[in-house]
């Protein structure tokens, strides 16, 4: 058996890829664009081309291949990703290898990772929340990812918040990702600031935020007050043992997660709220995940427990 796993995190702007060993060392990493303008069949023959070049740098056959994707996914199919555009492409499809394949959801498989090598390591059931472009969350139940019943679970960036808020895309009213997701942020103050004033970033909002900007610290203040009440209402239903903040937004460190904490305390009346934790892999989660899968596809149920985080922080770079 070859002594790597091809892994490869999908996403609508780029693709992640590396080489991740049976012991966890990453001896390859690269990135290329996903060509989604032209079309999903375009991005398939990317992804294939993408694994092709990844084995051939690894000297040859991977033992397996392990994919996060967007949109709603089986270990065996990607069923449907309104970003990208593709319907039910089975997992072989994707790889131009006869190996193992195994695909997985791009969120749960960054929370598989969190779970197994990252801040969720020695917690059985927790919540991964990266908020990012948008906001989806990986409920982990028992160590392992849940999707629900048709796949859709975790979309907690769909709980409306304010009902007689602001219109999300998804055609719901004041949805969670309306108002905290990072490019909601960035969209709802440059919105409100003077009509002479550039677009900004989130970065830039938690910089004038912190600086005492009243507009940034107004926005700001929404993100969390919304944030608050969509993990009350998680906590209340699943009870985790930790919430695990990911994503760019979560870069702000203390700015998001000590109001937050004490809002969500506050509306946590008569129980304790769970602990907030950083999450630990950053952009790395959803490749080491597919690595996971790339290695579970391979046979091996228990890949992970053992490798490093210090051998995970250091990857060579293509």
């Amino acid at each position: 058996m070859s002594s790597f796993v091809v892994a490869l995190d999908v996403g609508g702007t780029s693709m992640k890829g590396g080489l991740v060993t049976r012991s966890g060392e990453i001896i390859r990493t690269d990135r290329r664009a996903t060509p989604r303008d032209r079309g999903p069949a375009a991005v398939v023959a990317t992804i294939r081309s993408f694994i092709d070049d990844l084995a051939t740098a690894g000297g040859g056959a991977p033992a397996g291949v392990g994919l996060a994707v967007p949109g709603l996914v089986t270990a065996d199919a990607a069923l449907y990703s309104a970003n990208i555009g593709w319907r039910d492409v089975p997992a072989t499809d994707f790889v131009p290898l006869d190996v193992p394949v195994m695909l997985g959801h791009d969120v749960r498989t960054g929370g598989l990772a969190e779970s197994v090598l990252g801040a969720g390591r020695e917690l059985s059931d927790f919540l991964f929340l990266p908020i990012g472009t948008g906001i989806a969350g990986a409920v982990i139940l028992h160590g392992e990812p849940y999707g629900g019943n048709t796949g859709w679970g975790g979309e907690i960036g769909h709980i409306p918040v304010f009902p007689e808020g602001e219109p999300c895309a998804c055609g719901q009213i004041g949805c969670l990702e309306t108002y905290a997701s990072a490019s909601a942020v960035a969209r709802r103050y440059s919105t409100r600031a003077t009509s002479s004033a550039a677009p900004v970033t989130a970065e830039q909002v938690a910089a004038l935020t912190a600086s005492g900007d009243p507009l940034a610290m107004e926005i700001w203040d929404e993100a969390v007050e919304a944030l608050s009440l969509a993990l009350a209402s998680y906590t209340l239903l699943l009870d985790p043992s930790a919430i695990v903040l990911g994503g760019g937004l979560a870069e702000a460190g203390s700015l998001l997660s000590v109001p937050l904490a004490e809002r969500l305390g506050k509306r946590l009346a008569f129980r304790d709220a769970p602990p907030l934790r950083q999450a630990a892999l950053g952009m790395s989660a959803g490749m080491l995940g597919a690595a996971l899968l790339g290695w579970r596809a391979a046979g091996f149920a228990d890949a992970g427990i053992t490798w490093s985080p210090d051998v995970l922080k250091t990857p060579r770079v293509a």
